[in-house]
């Protein structure tokens, strides 16, 4: 049995974080398994745990919360994007749909918008979970 996907889930509000990791649930679609979530609450721990990705327990999937402060998941997720080379998957979370422009400007991989919907908000996830395109190792 494999080990479970690791989703890192960052806003500066332990309540937001709880009501994305509420919303997407511990089994976001059959086929994709069970994950288990990393929560970060300041842009150091996202940074730390995102450059982990070589090592065991690195994150597959990271939700960023659009509205945190100082600084929102939507600079994290273009600074993300261009600083760490093979760069996990991001999903930002915004409160107005009119922001998705944004979210498209930072190179997210999905949005998902706030108030949060269970069934979009898993499938979403669960969609780019099962898109992550793997490095094509050639010998």
């Amino acid at each position: 049995m494999s080990s479970p996907l690791k989703i890192l889930v960052f806003s500066h509000r332990p309540e937001v974080r709880e009501t994305i990791i509420t919303a997407i649930g511990r089994r976001p679609a059959a086929d994709i398994g069970r994950v288990e979530y990393e929560e970060a609450g300041t842009i150091a721990e996202v940074l730390m745990e995102m450059d982990n990705r070589t090592n065991a327990g690195a994150v597959d999937l990271a939700i960023l919360d659009g509205e945190s402060q100082p600084t929102g998941g939507i600079g994290l997720c273009r600074q993300l994007k261009h600083e760490i080379t093979a760069c996990p998957p991001i999903v930002v979370a915004i409160r107005r749909k009119d922001d998705r422009w944004l979210a498209t400007w930072s190179q997210a991989d999905a949005v998902i918008v706030h108030p949060l919907d269970p069934l979009t908000a898993a499938e979403t996830v669960a969609d780019v979970l099962r898109n992550e395109q793997l490095p094509v190792h050639h010998s």
